[in-house]
């Protein structure tokens, strides 16, 4: 079902269907056309015959032919209808258990008739209908592998601009369908890219491609732009940021002096989270890799935070990761569960899989299918969404070959799962048994 629910099957199938379609009509046609006139040569023949045996009738000479009788038995009935009516005619019918070809007419209140062989005439017709049936399946053939071909070429470009769409919204931006793109030469008529002049005409294949092309490069460049300003405007502001957050150490011990401490420290964690964005996505980013002790590590980093969440290893393991960024990873996840979540929040380690979870809200749904966006906040007084921390997690996941999935439980709470890559396992067999929380 799902062979022939294809593009190509459904094109190849499409045109075989019409061709068989127009090869019937075409074939009943031929086949009347020339039926009628084989049948009418044997009728012109049997009435000319007959017209000669009603003129040696009525002349008083011999009649009495090979194929000459009056009032024959086998006399189709309606053609002695016919003759007793006062008229001549003619019509296929049997004698002796043979096809012949009867004609008949009235000679002294009498049918005298004649009759012409029938079977060759009819075995004629058969070898025309075989022939008419034969050209007419050949045909068929022909163009149903005609039809596939194209259907095929047609299939296969619609399914590499598909996959190109797809890399494309899987955040691949220098994936390129790459169909040759026709333009207008200098003489304004129309050529390829290398000079070669091609025949105008209408693609609406290769214009999904280019458009799509067109539409991947230029949210490429926009996307670039938008890198290169933020990482622009980052860096503008780390200098000055670092400059005021000294000289703000230097104010007299005060309530001021605490909400510009706050509000300057505020600003230099925003332009370091932008700075780390910026490396992230450039690719610059490489891993540093060490053995690890996950169950410990994911500890470390929680204690770390100073944040109330219990750790709960099932299965401890060490991994080969990066433990500054995995630190990073987890920070982020428990601050951000910290702000937009409830207690309790848990962590759970079983094996290379990391758990995180709250038991607030939950994450919004727009963040559960789109993923992570830039200077977005979960706090409904700035917005919705979320903000930098989700996707430094991100970035910081992709470089750790991390599997990263945003959900939520169940029973209520964002949960985020982070599953280590099972190559950089350094040792599985190590493992410590269960312990209880922290």
């Amino acid at each position: 079902m799902r062979v022939t629910s294809s593009l190509r099957w459904k094109i190849a199938l499409t045109t075989t269907a019409v061709c068989c379609a127009v090869a019937a009509v075409l074939g009943i046609l031929v086949h009347n056309v020339v039926a009628r006139q084989i049948v009418g040569e044997v009728r012109k023949d049997a009435d000319r015959d007959l017209d000669y045996a009603l003129a040696q009738y009525q002349y008083g000479t011999s009649h009495g032919g090979v194929n000459v009788a009056v009032d024959p038995p086998d006399l189709p009935g309606a053609l002695r209808r016919l003759v007793a009516s006062g008229r001549t005619g003619s019509m296929v019918g049997e004698r002796a258990g043979a096809p012949v070809m009867w004609a008949a007419g009235p000679a002294d209140d009498k049918a005298l008739a004649i009759w012409l062989p029938y079977e060759g005439t009819r075995h004629r017709l058969r070898d025309i209908d075989t022939a008419i049936l034969a050209s007419a399946a050949l045909a068929a053939g022909i163009v149903a592998l005609a039809g596939l071909f194209l259907a095929n070429r047609i299939s296969r470009r619609l399914t590499t601009t598909a996959a190109v769409a797809r890399r494309i919204s899987a955040g691949d931006l220098d994936a390129r369908v790459g169909f040759p793109v026709e333009h207008d030469g200098e003489d304004g008529k129309e050529a390829t890219g290398g000079g070669r002049r091609r025949p105008r005409y209408r693609d609406e294949v290769r214009d999904v491609a280019v458009a799509l092309d067109s539409m991947a490069r230029s949210l490429q460049e926009r996307i670039e732009a938008e890198k290169r300003f933020t990482a622009d405007v980052a860096h503008e502001l780390r200098t000055p940021l670092t400059g005021s957050l000294a000289a703000a150490a230097l104010l007299p011990e005060g309530r001021p002096k605490e909400m510009i401490n706050d509000r300057l420290k505020a600003l230099h964690l925003l332009t370091e989270d932008l700075l780390e964005i910026s490396r992230l996505e450039s690719g610059v980013e490489r891993a540093d890799l060490a053995r690890v002790e996950l169950g410990e590590a994911v500890r470390r980093a929680v204690r770390a935070t100073r944040l109330e969440a219990s750790v709960r290893v099932v299965r401890d393991v060490v991994v080969l990761t990066d433990r500054r960024r995995l630190d990073r990873i987890l920070a982020n996840l428990l601050v951000n569960a910290d702000k937009h979540g409830e207690p309790p929040v848990e962590v759970t380690v079983e094996g290379p899989v990391v758990v995180v979870r709250d038991h607030g809200p939950g994450y919004p749904p727009e963040l559960i299918e789109q993923g992570p966006q830039r200077f977005r906040t979960g706090d409904p007084g700035r917005g919705r969404g979320h903000g930098l921390g989700l996707t430094i997690v991100v970035g910081q996941a992709a470089v750790l070959e991390i599997a990263l999935s945003l959900a939520n439980a169940p029973d209520g709470g964002a949960m985020t799962t982070l599953r280590l890559p099972i190559g950089r396992l350094a040792d599985e067999s190590q493992e410590v048994g269960p312990s209880s929380p922290d």
